[in-house]
């Protein structure tokens, strides 16, 4: 059959190839977007958990969500109708025209999540409205409803979601490893907990208890989730305007870490992410914190729900602002004066003058009274001449009362003015081959000078070299070389980082530290390496966690490989750092002996040699 039309004629056979796809298929599609690991469920159920008026949440993990996700709170709950309706695409109670959309005040308002859920897992819903006495049980498998009873349960809703993605065998085949999908579970944990201090959150993984966190104020709520050392850390940050409310906290700048992961915006009780509003703490910061570090912050805005859009990405972690420019000049301007007002920043004070600190005398201690001195034979009108001839025949104060031994004195002083002509950075040692003369170059370079020519060294690089073969052969003996700390090191931790600081105790352990756990999230190191003996653990530990902070390695080759180079990395000199002579010698004897001195970790040359013939063309 053709139709014809005035511009081109269409024709329409009976065989159409255009079709209306199945619920079970577009929920599937649906949770690509919606559902792409387990913290997706963790995100969209404790959110709809707090829409509910909850005032007590509990998530249960297993297997890093991959087998039990449950969510378990005393909300307003749902009745048997809502329950069976909640399951359906596009089906929600947050929203009910197209003007509800530009103000939304809720955290889920799509009606997709449970669809997008059920479609992809087992999935039971247990509910119960307060104003009936039993509750109603639903249990759907792959969109499919299997049974729906009535059961007695307390107040609230109880959802529980198991075998994830067990009918999209790619989409489980592709999930990282337990130890990262449990980190983002944590974070998205982390998420809802800090913007609801009125809330009390739990969460066990595997029947263990990660977190308990009572109902409290914002503080102590950011203080149970990072840890006690944050007490002392965190300076308050507050201002309001017509515009927008910014409240909230920063770390101080001595605090600020290379890594990015404590940094939270939040607006309206929404979690969000914003370079652009990064860019307005760091300028605040400016000058404060060293380059490529990031201080940890937690800002809340309030604005009018109009004034932002939400629904500008499938996950809702993006949000554009109406006046973009005027919230970042008052959030810029805010942090500059909480670093400023809680004196942050260090001060100059150009009143004080140079003073000496004087130890007052110990009390009951009697303070005799000043005398006064006066000389009855002083004269003005009498001339100098006539003054010194006076004082000359009276030789009061030109007599020498003892002048035997003053040769002593002077002894040895040759000796001292010879050793004060040498310099501290330049040492001479005279083999029987050769000559070898070293000196520091702008507290970053070494220069080595023997009959082979001159060597030019990069600090740093070498001694991450030499350390990364020293650590990588301890790794293959049975026994490593520790140096005992005179004082055991206690390093605390928040309960996330102390997870995954404890999944690499064993390979640093085998390098020559020795680390045990002290409490829940401490630790302590009574033992370092013999061959960094003088680092600060705090420092190399702390930057040691900001690098394996990513996606951990499953092998365990890959993985010693990784915690190998982090530590040589951290332990190494910086540069900047003064060294003495011997120091400077013996790290480039040592570099030369290793198997690969020429190049760093990450190929850049650790020296370059110059010989008289490249010195000669240098010069022409």
């Amino acid at each position: 059959m053709t139709i014809s039309n005035r511009f081109f004629p269409l024709q329409v056979t009976m065989s159409n190839s255009i079709k209306l796809l199945p619920d079970s298929l577009a929920n599937k599609i649906a949770a690509g977007e919606v559902i792409q690991r387990p913290a997706s469920v963790v995100k969209e159920l404790l959110e709809n958990s707090v829409d509910s008026e909850a005032n007590s949440i509990k998530l249960i993990i297993g297997e890093s969500g991959k087998s039990l996700i449950q969510v378990i709170d005393n909300g307003k709950g749902m009745s048997e109708a809502d329950v069976r309706m909640s399951i359906e695409r596009h089906a929600t109670s947050k929203i009910t025209q197209t003007e509800d959309l530009f103000k939304i005040q809720t955290l889920g308002f799509r009606g997709e999540a449970l669809a997008s859920m059920a479609a992809v897992s087992h999935l039971q819903i247990k509910s119960r409205p307060d104003r009936r006495d039993v509750g109603t049980d639903l249990i759907v498998e792959g969109s499919k409803v299997k049974s729906q009873d009535i059961c007695a349960m307390e107040v609230g809703t109880t959802i529980s979601v198991k075998h994830l993605f067990f009918n999209v065998p790619a989409r489980r085949k592709f999930l990282k490893s337990d130890a990262v999908e449990m980190r983002h579970i944590i974070d998205e944990f982390e998420r809802v907990a800090l913007v609801n201090p009125d809330i009390e959150f739990k969460l066990y993984h595997n029947d263990q208890e990660l977190f308990n966190l009572p109902q409290t104020k914002q503080r102590q709520r950011i203080v149970g989730i990072l840890g006690k050392s944050y007490q002392e850390k965190l300076v308050p940050v507050e201002e309001e305007t017509d515009l927008v409310k910014v409240h909230g906290f920063i770390g101080k700048p001595k605090w600020a870490k290379k890594s990015r992961g404590e940094q939270f915006f939040f607006v309206n009780g929404r979690f969000f992410k914003s370079p652009y509003f990064h860019s307005a703490i760091l300028q605040a910061f400016e000058g404060l914190i060293a380059h490529r570090h990031h201080p940890a912050y937690f800002i809340y805005f309030e604005v009018d729900p109009e004034s932002i859009d939400v629904n500008i990405h499938p996950t809702k972690t993006e949000i554009k602002f109406e006046d973009e420019r005027s919230v970042f000049a008052i959030l810029r301007s805010t942090i500059k004066r909480s670093i400023g007002q809680y004196h942050v920043a260090p001060s100059l004070d150009f009143d004080k003058g140079t003073t000496f600190d004087i130890a007052p005398p110990p009390k009951g201690t009697e303070i005799p009274k000043p005398g006064v001195m006066i000389n009855t034979e002083y004269n003005p009108f009498e001339s100098q001449k006539q003054t010194a001839q006076k004082e000359w025949e009276r030789g009061s104060s030109f007599q020498r009362d003892n002048v035997q031994g003053w040769e002593k004195l002077y002894e040895g002083l040759d000796q001292s003015l010879e050793k004060e002509e040498e310099t501290p950075s330049t040492l001479e040692l005279e083999n029987d081959e050769d000559q070898t003369v070293v000196r520091q170059i702008g507290l970053k370079y070494i220069l080595v000078q023997s009959q082979e020519g001159i060597f030019l060294l990069h600090q740093y690089r070498a001694h991450v070299r030499l350390l990364f073969e020293e650590f990588e052969e301890a790794m293959t003996s049975e026994m490593s070389a520790s140096q005992q700390q005179l004082f055991p090191v206690t390093l605390e931790y928040s309960k996330k980082e102390a997870a995954l600081f404890s999944g690499f105790l064993a390979p640093l352990n085998r390098m020559g530290f020795e680390i045990e756990p002290f409490g829940e999230s401490a630790f302590i190191v009574r033992a370092v390496p013999a061959a960094c003996p003088e680092i600060s653990i705090e420092e190399v530990m702390g930057g040691f966690l900001d690098d394996l902070k990513g996606d951990k390695p499953t092998d365990p080759d890959k993985l010693t490989d990784s915690v190998v180079k982090s530590l040589a990395r951290q332990s190494a000199i910086k540069s900047g750092k003064e060294l003495q002579a011997q120091e400077m010698l013996s790290l480039f004897r040592s570099l030369m002996r290793c198997k690969n001195p020429q190049y760093d970790l990450s190929g850049r040359p650790t020296f370059m040699l110059m010989n008289a013939g490249m010195l000669d063309k240098m010069f022409g």
